[in-house]
């Protein structure tokens, strides 16, 4: 696409040189005296001229249809990319980010949390679906407000999200839930009736020394899946 869009702006840039010649030869005298004095003279001048203007109305419709096509593209992308509800990264993304490791040992600066809103079950039975949809667009904002630049943030699937860290160690980690808790109490004290409770577990591979990222991630469910139980 690129490219297509290098040789077009190559071929508009040669039709505004050659029309710039072609104005600054008509007006010449002798030039003008020369077009306009015979009837196959007047008729090339007008033929030239309609080729010139198709060209620029043709080079106008593809950079038109490009920009049609990026649009397209862009619109492609969030559907295949990006969860509908919450518009951040979905599962597919993160299966993406995962791949990056698939069939290598794995690095020990990668880290990964396992997010998951704890009470939205009950969210859902007492203020309904709606109420829960809008819990799970603020807390997917306020993640990613504090992944930045430092992390990858996804959701799951259903109230669970994946932060994975690839860089960074144990000081990006604890940055990112230092400023998690501090937006999610600044939003509990914003709101009057529906707060925000979570619960998360973590993994640090530089601590585990796994091989495979799904190992590590697996192993950060399994210890959110623990500190859930263990509130029932």
């Amino acid at each position: 696409m690129n490219k297509f869009n290098y040789y077009k702006i190559v071929h508009l840039t040669i039709l505004g040189l050659l029309a710039a010649l072609s104005i600054f030869l008509l007006l010449q005298p002798e030039v003008k005296q020369f077009v306009f004095a015979s009837k196959p003279g007047t008729v090339l001048f007008f033929v030239v001229w309609i080729l010139l203007l198709a060209s620029f109305i043709f080079i106008y419709l593809d950079f038109s249809m490009i920009s049609d096509i990026k649009l397209s593209y862009h619109s492609l992308y969030e559907a295949a990319y990006s969860d509908s509800l919450s518009s951040i990264p979905n599962r597919f993304s993160c299966d993406t980010i995962i791949e990056k490791y698939a069939d290598k040992d794995l690095p020990d600066n990668v880290s990964c949390i396992m997010l998951a809103i704890s009470d939205l079950q009950k969210v859902n039975a007492e203020h309904g679906r709606k109420a829960g949809n809008d819990l799970l667009k603020d807390f997917s904002n306020i993640l990613t407000k504090c992944a930045g630049t430092t992390c990858f943030v996804g959701r799951n699937g259903g109230n669970r999200f994946l932060a994975i860290f690839e860089t960074g160690g144990f000081t990006a980690l604890n940055d990112f839930l230092t400023e998690l808790e501090n937006r999610v109490n600044q939003y509990n004290q914003n709101v009057r009736e529906i707060t925000i409770n979570y619960n998360l577990g973590m993994a640090i591979n530089k601590d585990e020394e796994l091989n495979q990222i799904t190992e590590l991630i697996s192993l950060a469910d399994s210890r959110l899946a623990n500190r859930m139980k263990g509130q029932h």
